[in-house]
């Protein structure tokens, strides 16, 4: 694994530089609350998650769409009644 730290930082760049306004402030506020909780396994979730596609990523959370790509982990679901 990466180091910790440097894991840390690239996925705080990646969840705030999304390319839309919506996924930069849900992300990058959940990323930016919980970052420092999670363990080296919920780290590794966080940043899977944050290479799925935005319009993905707002169907599920917005909208209640199920989609395969995002796992049933502790870091979606804590992303999923994150409220902004």
């Amino acid at each position: 694994m990466k180091n910790k730290e440097i894991l840390k930082k690239q996925i705080i760049y990646r969840a705030t530089h999304r390319g839309t306004k919506e996924m930069d402030m849900l992300l990058g506020n959940f990323v930016k609350k919980y970052i420092e909780e999670f363990n080296d396994n919920e780290l590794q979730d966080l940043e899977k998650l944050l290479f799925i596609e935005d319009e993905i990523i707002y169907g599920w959370y917005f909208k209640n769409s199920f989609n395969d790509n995002i796992s049933n982990t502790k870091v979606s679901l804590m992303l999923k009644n994150f409220k902004l």
